[in-house]
């Protein structure tokens, strides 16, 4: 086998292997060669070669989300690494095992004014798990000294045995520092930055190996409560007569259908459901917006819980946080391992559990379910407000808030869905969707800027097909996605284009104007038509709902392409059915 002549170079990639990161994506490069001569000439990696720097890393970090483990970025010197922050950035707010490995140029050509050379060195020290700076390999030229004299055959032998000695300190110093990295990727879910510096020459192979670096396995604890915790929350649970429980980005089956049922059974109980929280129960509260945003005073002190318990990531739902952080619970109680954001400003237990455990532990415990009837007299609001819903979907005009409609209820099962941020995402959470649907969004830090880059990620490891639901500015600021070999030919993409940045119209602001046009909403003229032609996407457009219909029938047919849906809305009366929509279903 062909490997690099580099030790370091030889080490990451063997402890890699060592712990199953399969999947590495390369950003081509020359300071990184070592690595990627490494990586690509073992079969035991999948290798992906992908030259837009921040699409690679939202390419691996959809792959990571996907498969739960850890997959590896690898870049060369210089900007190359800064173009991976936004990944990194959501990976660590989303909790996805991203690895970053960065070729550096050696610790003297750094603040010279050498070429592709930047501070390398803690880049991302705010938004990484663990950072490892790895130290320079002695050079065969520093072990043989030059110009010495024959006879001095004692000094040669002592200065050899001082430079083997460096080299082993070194050797067990980069050992260490590799396997710390990765192993907190692997136990705390999150991204970690590798920074490697390589020495010219750079492209040398050889084939033998010539270092066999320790494997240091990761030490995974359990998590375990304390009796008296336990006994504590039991307390407050069966004295309330109203309990929220408020789910965020949460992956798909994580909590057991019987939890689900048994909180589903208890009249005290409302669980409100993100379309991110993969979690379905006909007696649970989706689409939250639609709850509450209609409510009066009174109707929302009524909803005021005494107890509010959270889990999963990031909540979308601006109306659920302005409720909560106005109307503060008793008690709010935050199950997760890792983190607990006091997102509504009255945190006051963190159960640090995976979820799924503390119900297993906690709900066999509740013995009675306390009366109330907090859960029916909010299901005849939900009710009420789904009989208004299809009502006004009746007499709307083509707009966004009709297509999305036509697009989410014709999604076929058993389907990943990947959705932007910005007003995609938050029409999606106006819609009921179907329960074999698996829900994505980077809510990490709820950018445009990786959306479809991540969505071809998951597609191209996961065997379900991938829809991505998107909206103009979002696909095309991260239009490089599609400069990608291994985007699958089930992959859809549905492209909502109003022509700008529609969800600035909702907002405060003096709209119709050539400033707000301009610079807020940033009106254009694209299309993702010769996007398509370049990149080898079927395209389809749609400019009305009979239009669109009729594409529907087809888009999701097998062709010999991934396939691409432009639907055109129009701009100026989208905020209008949106914001009426609101007042119709009070």
């Amino acid at each position: 086998m062909t490997y690099p002549k580099i030790p370091l170079a030889q080490t990451v990639v063997q402890l890699c292997k060592a712990k199953n990161i399969k999947h590495i994506v390369i950003s081509p490069g020359s300071r990184n060669a070592p690595l990627t001569i490494g990586f690509t000439h073992d079969e035991f990696f999948t290798c992906y070669s992908i030259v837009d720097e921040r699409s690679a890393a939202f390419f691996a970090l959809g792959m990571a989300q996907q498969l739960n483990e850890p997959t590896a970025v690898v870049c060369t010197s210089g900007s190359a690494l800064l173009n991976y922050y936004p990944a990194v950035a959501e990976a660590y707010f989303s909790n996805i095992p991203l690895l970053i490995l960065s070729a550096d140029r050696p610790k003297h050509l750094v603040g010279i004014g050498d070429g592709q050379t930047i501070n390398q060195k803690n880049v991302y020290e705010n938004h990484i798990l663990y950072s490892a700076n790895l130290k320079l390999d002695l050079k065969d030229e520093h072990n043989i000294p030059e110009h010495e004299e024959i006879p001095i055959i004692k000094n040669l032998e002592n200065k050899f045995e001082r430079l083997l000695g460096i080299q082993k300190d070194i050797q067990t110093n980069n050992e260490e520092e590799i396997n710390a990295a990765i192993n907190v990727a692997i136990i705390k879910k999150g991204p970690i930055h590798i920074n490697i510096p390589f020495d010219e020459p750079l492209y040398e192979t050889v084939e033998k190996l010539s270092v066999s670096p320790k494997v240091i396995e990761p030490v995974v604890k359990s998590p375990k409560i304390e009796e008296h915790t336990i006994q504590s929350c039991l307390e407050d649970w069966n004295s309330a007569t109203k309990k929220m429980i408020l789910v965020g980005v949460n992956s798909p089956d994580s909590i057991d259908e019987v939890w689900l049922n048994e909180l589903a059974q208890d009249d005290s109980v409302l669980v409100f459901t993100e379309t991110t929280s993969n979690m379905h129960h006909a007696s649970f509260f989706p689409s939250i917006d639609q709850i509450i945003t209609p409510l009066n005073v009174d109707e929302l002190k009524a909803l005021q819980p005494d107890i509010l318990v959270t889990f999963g990531g990031l909540i979308v739902s601006k109306r659920i946080k302005q409720f909560l952080r106005k109307y503060k619970p008793k008690h709010h109680w935050h199950i997760d391992l890792k983190t607990a954001n006091d997102t509504f400003f009255c945190l006051n237990n963190h159960i640090e559990m995976i979820p799924n455990s503390f119900f297993s532990l906690f709900l066999p415990k509740v013995t009675h379910y306390v009366k109330s009837n907090y859960r029916d007299t909010w299901s005849v609001v939900k009710q009420y407000r789904i009989k208004k819903h299809k009502e006004y979907l009746e007499d709307i005009p083509f707009s966004d808030f009709k297509v999305f409609h036509e697009v989410l209820k014709d999604i076929p099962r058993n389907y990943i869905l990947q959705v932007s941020n910005s007003s995609a995402i938050r029409y999606t959470q106006l819609f009921s969707l179907s329960k074999t649907l698996d829900v994505f969004c980077n809510r990490g830090t709820s950018g445009i800027d990786g959306s479809t880059s991540t969505a071809i990620g998951c597609a191209a490891v996961n065997q379900k097909p991938t829809i991505l639901v998107t909206g103009d500015l979002s696909f095309f600021y991260d239009s490089n996605a599609l400069w990608n070999n291994y985007i699958p030919k089930n992959f859809r993409i549905i492209v909502v284009n109003n022509t700008g940045g529609g969800i600035f119209r909702i907002l405060p602001g003096h709209k119709n104007t050539e400033n707000f046009d301009t610079y807020f909403e940033t009106n254009h003229e694209l299309t993702a038509e010769n996007l398509c032609k370049m990149y080898g996407f079927s395209y389809q457009k749609a400019l009305n709902n009979e239009g669109l219909q009729k594409e529907l029938t087809t888009f999701y047919k097998v062709g010999k392409q991934p396939k691409l849906l432009e639907i055109f809305t129009p701009r100026q009366i989208n905020d209008e059915v949106l914001l009426n929509y609101f007042e119709f279903i009070k």
